[in-house]
């Protein structure tokens, strides 16, 4: 197994219509809301606090810690969403507030390098005594995730330092040496954050300390020894109680937190599903960097039971809010389900470490499918609303009265007592440019179709690429291709499942390039002389239907229209939609929106089918009539951008 290469800042940018507006709406949408939220500016939101708990663990101001264990992180993701727009463009304005959190956050660091406001302020005696329940670590992750992506924007020094003082005393707290805390996270992402801090440093105890978190979970009885040693008190009630993390005892708690077999066991995803995913990326992660190939496969184990069994089609994850976690094979119930934001955007992280040992389409086909539906859907078009739960199917009445659909929201929120989502929509977002592209010895690999421009480095020369498209609404890509060198280069370009055929035309004339077992074309030749390659892929609407395994799908279809999912919503179609049935055989029409862009919205035919003896009674004699209606599908990620009402993605057939 070889490494395919992620590109540097250097080498790639992003020139898009459709992605320079989602970057600029992050940096002057999302980023200046999402700051006003964290100085708690916002009216009628969620209260933050969080930037006022540094303060208090600085010693600028008085006061008590305020919201969850783990609101430290908020500040951080907006910091590395900071540090990811200003490796675009370099913003004073905005620098300077960046700076002037990360004195506060320097002022609020311990000096052996400890740093969480919570227990700085609260319980600074309780310090790694609760592992499991807290979130010390996963704090420190985000940290070190948003001091890399800042000090790759600005090169400037001081986040670095309060980084690696952070991770030295975590190295000196944590360890199989004797002495140390044997312990690792209940929430894992420091496992990744310190791949990236070794990547950025070379500074090889912080790999090795990673490899050590994945090495030890699930191996011994750390938690349960934990939990004897505070007295069996949970962090969540302050009260004693059976079991560790019973808050969750609808699952196994070693389930729930993914150490019910050591991690190299693990074949089927479960548990809290943003922690599993953080977990899975991170161990890709460490199997590209030392070529194990157990640990990959593991990797590819667990990667298929996500995507063959237990992920939606838009591309999210995790089937229920009790313990925002995966359940079992197939049950994927459209209008009770979790697909937290953060769990598809874990989901394309770990799309991505795999595609650093293993070049496969599915990989990105996965990170475009989460992406454009999940991901995007989980923020409004404007940048100032979000979705931290993303069903499949909406009733609004019936997510306001039912307890057991009150975490389904039928509008986007402000913001979030835990507000770990639209943070991390928008540390993505501008980050890309890090998806596009890959490189291989003399191959350069085109994973996602983006406008972009990149000059990739190979080992016999510089292969510059000039990407344009108007995808997701077009099928034709753009690809101008030229190297610095005679000697022969190859260009990978993915040819995405959904795509039933595709057509390859270079320098104006048609020619037939297979796709290979990967799901890729191969053009090889010396580029020295500008080559123009146009791809066109089939993206016709249709109509795609379930595993029979998966009940809650039966008779129902759903539509796509290249990496696009769509849906019906009350706006366009009226109320009670589940009367509605489309007719799967007949063609859809496409049509340009005046909103958004120029949006596809799709058209078909269906009934209506309601009952005509409706009397206002509850129950009544069967007796039905049809009508024939034109039934109108937006893009998912775009629903509830107009007003609320009802949603479905699975759609009657007839």
């Amino acid at each position: 197994m070889g490494q395919y290469r992620l590109l540097k800042k250097e080498e790639c940018g992003i020139d898009s219509t459709f992605w320079n507006r989602y970057i600029q709406v992050v940096k002057n949408e999302v980023i200046p809301y999402q700051w006003d939220i964290l100085n708690d500016k916002i009216a009628d939101s969620e209260p933050s606090h969080a930037i006022d708990n540094f303060r208090i663990a600085a010693g600028e101001m008085e006061g008590a810690f305020y919201g969850q264990v783990f609101q430290d992180s908020d500040v951080y993701k907006w910091l590395e969403a900071v540090g990811n727009i200003l490796l675009i463009k370099r913003d004073k304005e905005l620098e300077a507030k960046a700076d002037s959190v990360i004195d506060i956050i320097e002022k609020a660091q311990e000096s052996d390098g400890y740093l969480d406001t919570y227990f700085t302020i609260e319980e600074p005696d309780q310090k790694w005594t609760d592992l499991l329940e807290c979130h010390e670590l996963y704090c420190a992750g985000h940290f070190i995730e948003s001091a890399v992506s800042y000090y790759r924007a600005t090169k400037k020094q001081k986040i670095m330092d309060i980084a690696c003082r952070l991770a030295d005393h975590i190295c000196t707290v944590f360890g199989p040496e004797e002495g140390k805390n044997h312990g690792y996270p209940g929430h894992q992402e420091i496992e990744l954050a310190l791949v990236r801090l070794y990547a950025c440093t070379k500074k090889e105890e912080y790999l090795r300390l990673s490899r050590f978190f994945l090495d030890a979970r699930g191996t011994d009885s750390f938690f349960e020894e934990e939990f004897e040693k505070r007295g069996q008190i949970s962090f969540w009630n302050k009260a004693k109680q059976g079991e560790p993390n019973i808050r969750y005892n609808q699952f196994s708690y070693k389930t729930y937190n993914q150490f019910h077999l050591p991690v190299r066991q693990q074949k089927e995803a479960a548990g809290h599903a943003v922690r599993a995913v953080y977990m899975y990326t991170a161990m890709a992660d460490i199997a590209s960097l030392t070529g194990e190939k157990e640990l990959f496969d593991t990797c590819k184990d667990l990667w298929n039971d996500i995507v063959k069994k237990q992920m939606y089609i838009t591309g999210g994850i995790g089937a229920t809010h009790s313990g925002e976690a995966f359940t079992a094979a197939y049950d994927l119930p459209n209008d009770t389900n979790y697909a937290e934001t953060c769990a598809s955007i874990g989901l394309m992280f770990f799309a991505q470490r795999m595609l650093k040992t293993e070049v496969d389409r599915t990989y990105a086909d996965v990170m475009e499918q989460a992406l454009y539906n999940t991901v995007l859907g989980g923020m409004n078009y404007e940048g100032n609303r979000f979705f931290y739960v993303n069903p499949l199917e909406v009733v609004p009445e019936n997510c306001l009265g039912n307890p057991e659909r009150y975490h389904v929201k039928p509008v986007r929120q402000k913001w979030f007592a835990c507000a770990c989502c639209p943070p991390n929509i928008a540390r993505t977002i501008p980050d890309l440019w890090e998806y596009i592209y890959a490189a291989r010895e003399n191959t350069a690999y085109v994973h996602l179709f983006l406008g972009s421009r990149a000059n990739i480095r190979l080992d016999c020369g510089t292969l510059s690429i000039k990407q344009t498209t108007g995808y997701p609404w077009t099928n034709q890509i753009r690809l101008e291709v030229q190297s610095d060198t005679k000697n022969p280069l190859r260009l990978a370009v993915r040819i995405p499942k959904w795509s039933g055929s595709y057509r390859v035309v270079k320098d104006g004339r048609e020619v037939m390039v297979p796709v290979q077992e990967n799901g890729y074309i191969y053009i090889e030749e010396d580029f020295s002389r500008q080559t123009v390659i146009d791809l066109e892929l089939e993206m016709e609407p249709k109509f795609m239907a379930s595993n029979r395994n998966v009940h809650y799908n039966a008779q129902k279809a759903a539509i796509v229209r290249g990496p696009l999912v769509y849906c019906i919503e009350e706006t366009d179609n009226g109320k009670y939609l589940n009367e509605i049935s489309i007719m799967a055989d007949r063609p859809l029409e496409e049509r340009a929106m005046e909103q958004f862009g120029g949006a596809v919205m799709l058209v078909g035919k269906g009934v209506r089918r309601i009952n005509k003896t409706d009397s206002g009674e509850l129950y009544m004699a069967y007796d039905t009539e049809e009508t024939e209606t034109e039934i109108r599908a937006v893009p998912y990620f775009l629903w509830n951008n107009r007003k609320a009402g009802e949603m479905q993605v699975w759609i009657r057939t007839r």
